[in-house]
C-alpha cells in the first residue's frame, strides 16, 4: 500500500477514536439500573452481575498529580474485622473519570474487594495504576495518613492479591500496568475491555507489549460498529491475544449485541466472575470461563472465543 495512503488511514483511525471518545465523555457512561437491564445468557454470569453481599463504602484522597484525587471503593465490613482485602486498581477510558461511572466500582466493591480508580483521562502508560498501586502500600502500612483522621485499612490490603482493569485506552492502561511499571510484579490478573488495538495504539503513541504479560488474562470487546472497525475489531483483538505466551493463561470473547461504551458495563458480570476466581479463588465463578464445559462457550451473548485453558 502506498506510504501516504497509510498515513491517511492512520489518521482517520486515530481520529474516529478521539471523536468516539469525546462522544463517550459527553454521555453517562453507566446507566444507575444496569444490573437490572444488560441481558446474561448464563446462571453465573447473571449471578455475579448482580450486587454481593458486602455493604459498600468510600473514601477518597486528594493528590497533586493530574488524575487529582485516588477514590476507593470498599467493603464497610472492613472497617471492623481482621481480614485482608483483595485489590482492583481501575484505568479509565479517555475522557471517562472514575466519577463518571461509580456504579460499576460500587458493584464490585460489594463481592469483597477494595477498588481503586482516580480521575485520570490519560490512563494508557499505566502511570496513575503505578501511583495507585504505591498509595495501596501506604494504606496498608501506615496507621496514619495525612489524607484522613484515621486509616481503616492499615494491615487489611491483600498486597499479594491485585487485579486490574481497563477500559480502551484503559485497556491499554492495564497492560503496561502489568508490564512496564516500576511495580508491575504486583499485579496477579488483567481485564482489558474494548483495548485499542496495537496498529492503532502504535500510531497514536499509546505502545504496549502484550507479549510481556505473565498473569491470567481477559480481552473482550464489542461486535459493534466503534469497535469493529476502529477501536478494537477481531484481527486486532486476536493480534493482542496471539502475543500472550502461551505459558500465560488468557482468555478473549467478543459481546455480540453492544459497542465500544457498552463494554463499561455490559461484561460487569463475568469481570466480576474473573476477579472473584482469579484473586479470591471462587471455583464458581471460575467455572464461568476454564475448561471445556466453561458457561462462556454456550452464552448466546459472546463469540470469537479463543481460550487455553
Amino acid at each position: 500500500m502506498n506510504t501516504k495512503i497509510i498515513v491517511i488511514v492512520i489518521l482517520c483511525l486515530a481520529a474516529a477514536l478521539i471523536g468516539g471518545c469525546l462522544w463517550l465523555s459527553s454521555r453517562p457512561a453507566v446507566p444507575k439500573t444496569y444490573t437490572q437491564t444488560v441481558q446474561t445468557g448464563g446462571e453465573i454470569e447473571a449471578k455475579y452481575l448482580q450486587n454481593g453481599a458486602y455493604e459498600v463504602s468510600y473514601k477518597e484522597a486528594s493528590v497533586l498529580q493530574p488524575y487529582k484525587k485516588y477514590e476507593i471503593w470498599y467493603p464497610s465490613a472492613l472497617e471492623t474485622k481482621n481480614e485482608k482485602y483483595p485489590v482492583v486498581i481501575f484505568c479509565n477510558g479517555t475522557g471517562v473519570k472514575a466519577s463518571k461511572y461509580t456504579m460499576v466500582l460500587e458493584h464490585l466493591a460489594s463481592w469483597g474487594f477494595i477498588v481503586m480508580a482516580t480521575e485520570e483521562e490519560y490512563s494508557w502508560n499505566g502511570f496513575s495504576a503505578e501511583m495507585s498501586l504505591r498509595f495501596a502500600m501506604k494504606m496498608n502500612g501506615q496507621a496514619q495518613l495525612a489524607n484522613w483522621e484515621s486509616n481503616p485499612f492499615f494491615g487489611k490490603v491483600d498486597l499479594e492479591r491485585i487485579g486490574v482493569s481497563g477500559h480502551s485506552q484503559g485497556g491499554v492502561g492495564a497492560i503496561n500496568a502489568a508490564t512496564d511499571i516500576k511495580h508491575a510484579s504486583m499485579i496477579k490478573a488483567v481485564f482489558a475491555a474494548s483495548p485499542t488495538w496495537p496498529d492503532l495504539a502504535a500510531a497514536i503513541e499509546w505502545d504496549y507489549d502484550a507479549s510481556k504479560l505473565t498473569v491470567p488474562t481477559l480481552l473482550l470487546a464489542a461486535t459493534g460498529n466503534t469497535d469493529s472497525s476502529t477501536i478494537s475489531p477481531l484481527n486486532g483483538l486476536q493480534k493482542i491475544y496471539n502475543s500472550i505466551p502461551d505459558s500465560t493463561a488468557k482468555l478473549m470473547f467478543r459481546r455480540n449485541d453492544g459497542d465500544h461504551g457498552d463494554m463499561l458495563y455490559f461484561v460487569d458480570g463475568y469481570m466480576t466472575a474473573f476477579f472473584m476466581w482469579q484473586l479470591q479463588d471462587d471455583e464458581e465463578a471460575a467455572q464461568a470461563f476454564a475448561g471445556e464445559n466453561a458457561e462462556i462457550l454456550s452464552n448466546r451473548y459472546y463469540q470469537d472465543i479463543e481460550k487455553n485453558r
